[in-house]
């Protein structure tokens, strides 16, 4: 088989992803939802919070790989709790999720210096990817250029988020900064995507979706570059 990059089946990643979700995402929602009437937001906080950590805790104790799902929204609620410990008033409020973007590009960035990308181990979580594909060169390259990216385009995205606060009405801080986020993101994932695929047709490697199962019985689940 020639060089190739594997991209696995959608029953794939669904299986693979789901329970790194529900243990970084859904159960910290869960949480905070459950104790919001009861203790108010910022406790609610803390005990969504207090899983999070917790989970990261028992992880490394046990020397278990943590899924980067679990690494961002333990960011994420870091920063909330630590806003809405410190004040109630809207405009702190409005920042709260800046600081989120915030702590999460400044993430990925330190994630790129120490070693282990940030954006590989979220894709990970959700890609359950072959060995071969792993250690493919221009993925791994790919995964350092997109958290260095990534974490660019966030700092950008607070930045103008903070200016839209500071200099505009709320109506059109909350229509501006709703478009923001979404198109951040696809901008970013796109542009590195593009950038894959041009490195991949530069160095004739085969770009395959669906899993090697599908390639190997002569599926159209092969993609060539170019």
């Amino acid at each position: 088989m020639p060089d190739a990059v594997v991209i696995p089946s959608v029953r794939a990643v669904a299986r693979h992803a789901l329970p790194n979700l529900i243990e970084g995402k859904i159960i910290p929602l869960l949480l905070f939802v459950g104790f919001l009437e009861a203790l108010g937001t910022a406790w609610a906080l803390v005990v969504a919070l207090g899983w999070s950590l917790g989970s990261v805790v028992c992880r490394t104790v046990s020397g278990r790989r943590i899924p980067g799902i679990v690494l961002i929204n333990t960011a994420a609620l870091i920063a909330k709790t630590v806003v809405a410990l410190a004040t109630g008033s809207l405009f702190v409020y409005f920042l709260q999720p800046t600081l989120t973007t915030v702590v999460i590009g400044l993430a990925f960035l330190v994630s790129v210096a120490f070693g282990a990308p940030l954006a590989q181990r979220l894709a990970y979580d959700i890609f359950p990817f072959d060995e071969a594909t792993k250690a493919h060169p221009l993925v791994r390259r790919f995964f350092v250029r997109l958290s260095v990216f990534w974490s660019f385009t966030s700092l950008i995205n607070a930045s103008i988020t903070i200016w839209l606060l500071l200099s505009q009405t709320t109506t059109t801080f909350v229509m501006v900064k709703a478009a923001l986020g979404p198109t951040t993101g696809i901008v970013t994932v796109g542009a590195m995507f593009a950038w894959f695929r041009w490195e991949l047709a530069r160095s004739d490697t085969e770009l395959i979706w669906g899993g090697i199962e599908k390639h190997l019985r002569g599926t159209p689940a092969t993609i060539h570059p170019g």
